[in-house]
């Protein structure tokens, strides 16, 4: 068992700052509606929006100040995403609510760093069935919730494979970075909880480590269970070069028209 403040003591780094490829502040979404400005033949703003049930966005996705993580300076609004009943996408049993990328540039080349924080309350809670959140297209790397022993722990995935988890407590503020060598074939993880820097909690292992700059889904792809859930994403960013540990630091580029410390359990 390890925590992050054992990890800190492992793997010491400065707090230095990368170059934000692309930013994915929720801060410019005034709406639900904001969402809706972006389709296939409209392809604005900073996502696409096309992964989600048949209901209004707003029964879906939804900013407000109250969303983000209040570590977060440069964003002044944060997501609550939804996924209920309803979230049937293009005929598929699993739920999903989800948003891509949009954008010119690349995001898998090189030593590329994915940023997000993520949130849950004990209201609208998820449920126990598998949860997959903020993945790729091909699964190399994604965190899940409703696998294994505990279904109620927040596990990072390799090829599908639980290699690190922690208590995914209410009211917390999860901060993570995929730390994706796309060159290499390898990635890591670093994590926090609310305004504390970056750890690295994984060390970089192998994994078939790929992205057209579309596949990126920032959301959940739920099996199973009809319950309703709120998840609640803040300090959406892709850095390339060096890392930036500190939360909140990222670099805002355009924009379209706190708590305890868990324990985590390492794999090899």
């Amino acid at each position: 068992m390890k925590s992050f403040a054992a990890a800190a003591l492992s793997f010491i780094t400065a707090a230095t700052a990368g170059t934000v490829v692309w930013d994915g502040s929720f801060t410019p979404f005034t709406s639900s509606s904001t969402f809706d400005n972006w389709s296939w033949s409209n392809q604005v703003g900073t996502y696409q929006w096309y992964i989600h049930g048949a209901s209004a966005t707003s029964a879906y996705l939804n900013t407000g100040a109250s969303y983000k993580n209040p570590a977060i300076t440069r964003e002044d609004k944060g997501l609550k995403l939804t996924v209920d009943s309803t979230s049937h996408w293009n005929g598929q049993t699993m739920m999903r609510t989800e948003l891509i990328p949009q954008t010119s540039a690349n995001l898998g080349t090189g030593q590329m760093y994915y940023h997000f924080s993520i949130m849950h309350q004990a209201t609208n809670p998820p449920g126990t069935s598998e949860h997959q959140i903020m993945f790729f297209e091909s699964h190399f790397t994604e965190l899940k919730v409703g696998i294994g022993s505990d279904t109620s722990a927040l596990n990072w995935c390799v090829g599908g494979q639980s290699k690190w988890s922690t208590a995914f407590t209410a009211g917390v503020w999860y901060n993570f970075a995929y730390d994706i060598n796309f060159s290499g074939q390898t990635v890591g993880l670093w994590a926090s909880t609310g305004s504390n820097p970056l750890v690295r909690v994984m060390a970089n292992q192998s994994a078939g480590t790929s992205t057209n700059s579309a596949d990126f889904h920032v959301g959940v792809l739920r099996l199973g269970d009809s319950s309703t859930e709120d998840w609640y994403i803040s300090g959406v960013y892709i850095e390339s070069g060096s890392l930036t540990t500190n939360i909140g630091s990222g670099v805002v580029t355009d924009y379209p028209t706190s708590s305890s410390v868990p324990v985590t359990t390492s794999r090899s």
